[in-house]
């Protein structure tokens, strides 16, 4: 509340003037004003919602990504990958049974179990991945509960996620006998603030980029890429993203790193430094810088030759999210889904033809070779970043 005493403070030196009427008024004015923004800052929150090993198996997580986006309004600002270990799945399943309402808890205890018995050991050759997404506005705990939804029986008309993409099936006496959250998440303050410090704290050693978490079979020409989800899918929240992810899933791949990036003006550059020559050999150095400095603007927010020194570090104004995939021959099937760099020369049903309107603009980044998926994968997925 500093801010409202020094408007105060500012209007109090003038209390002598002839015209404190309108001074009056004016401070007023502005004490309003200030409580107003003063209210919308502490309106705005964090919420999280965890992507079960099932959903991540049967490629939802486009889908309930782009719910939680779209329907929220929230902006997706954190995200990483978890095989969780024994130790994070005990402690966080012991904070689930909170209700004392008995139908509640009910739930809760299902919820408990279905923790306890998939999110570790190894299930249909694969060790659980989860994905763990952060949101952030105004009442984001609130709208986070809304999207997701209450899994019982008789609410199954698909309009939240886990009316969707979850399962709560009873038998004649009523018993529970199939039950898939398809997301989990907390709908209370403390719960949501509670749980993100523990997944936090877990973050280095069971989060990241998984590896050796999926069965393969014999001779499968095994690959790691790099996918770039470009910020023309930020302009506003939508499901773009998330649909985004959706046809990346038609590939067959596994999902083993997600990262929710802002590039400064210098990553910008040496990401895309690779790029200048050759276009400084197409379209002459004049032209070539020009085009470069596009898409350093397009990524960043910012023309590397507007940015001032010390701001070239900081992050930049453009989100995009980085994704590791994971399986055979991994590079050749993300760019068969891409398209071509041009979306007029994509095929249709590509990811370039139908979102890119481009060849900047062409919505989504995919590594090109081996030994470039290896750069861009350390690029984004730095050993020591925490969630």
């Amino acid at each position: 509340m500093g801010c409202l005493a020094r408007v105060k403070n500012k209007f109090d030196d003038a209390e002598t003037s002839p015209h404190l009427d309108g001074l009056r008024r004016l401070r007023s004015s502005c004490i309003r004003a200030a409580r107003a923004a003063w209210r919308i800052m502490q309106a705005e929150e964090l919420s999280y919602a965890i992507v079960t090993p099932y959903s991540m198996r049967k490629s939802r997580t486009g889908g309930i990504v782009s719910r939680l986006i779209s329907r929220t309004g929230l902006d997706l600002v954190a995200g990483r990958m978890f095989a969780p270990s024994e130790a994070l799945v005990r402690r966080y399943s012991e904070t689930v049974v909170t209700e004392q309402e008995p139908r509640h808890r009910a739930t809760q205890e299902l919820i408990q179990a279905y923790v306890r018995r998939n999110f570790t050991g190894v299930i249909q050759g694969q060790r659980p991945r989860v994905l763990f997404l952060v949101l952030r506005g105004q009442d984001a705990v609130e709208k986070v509960h809304s999207a997701v939804g209450h899994i019982v029986n008789e609410r199954t008309s698909g309009e939240t996620i886990r009316d969707t993409f979850g399962d709560y099936i009873t038998d004649e006496s009523g018993r529970v006998a199939y039950f898939e959250p398809a997301v989990l998440t907390s709908f209370r303050r403390e719960a949501v603030e509670r749980d993100l410090r523990l997944w936090a704290e877990f973050s280095d050693e069971d989060g990241g980029i998984l590896d050796k978490v999926i069965d393969y079979p014999p001779g499968a020409k095994i690959e790691k890429t790099l996918v770039l989800i470009k910020p023309d899918n930020f302009q506003f929240p939508s499901a773009r993203p998330g649909g985004v992810i959706d046809v990346f899933s038609r590939s067959g791949l596994y999902i083993i790193g997600f990262k929710v990036h802002q590039m400064s003006v210098a990553q910008a550059e040496e990401f895309y430094g690779p790029v200048l020559p050759v276009l400084e050999e197409k379209l002459g150095s004049t032209g070539g810088r020009e085009n470069w400095e596009s898409i350093v603007e397009f990524m960043a927010g910012v023309r590397p030759s507007k940015c001032l020194p010390r701001e070239r570090e900081k992050p930049g104004t453009e989100k995009c999210i980085a994704i590791v995939y994971e399986g055979h021959e991994a590079i050749r099937k993300i760019r068969d889904v891409l398209g071509p760099t041009d979306p007029s020369k994509a095929p249709p049903g590509s990811i370039r033809r139908d979102l890119g309107t481009s060849i900047q603009n062409n919505c989504t980044h995919g590594s090109d070779a081996a030994d470039t998926a290896a750069f861009e994968i350390s690029y984004f997925f730095a050993s020591h970043e925490l969630l």
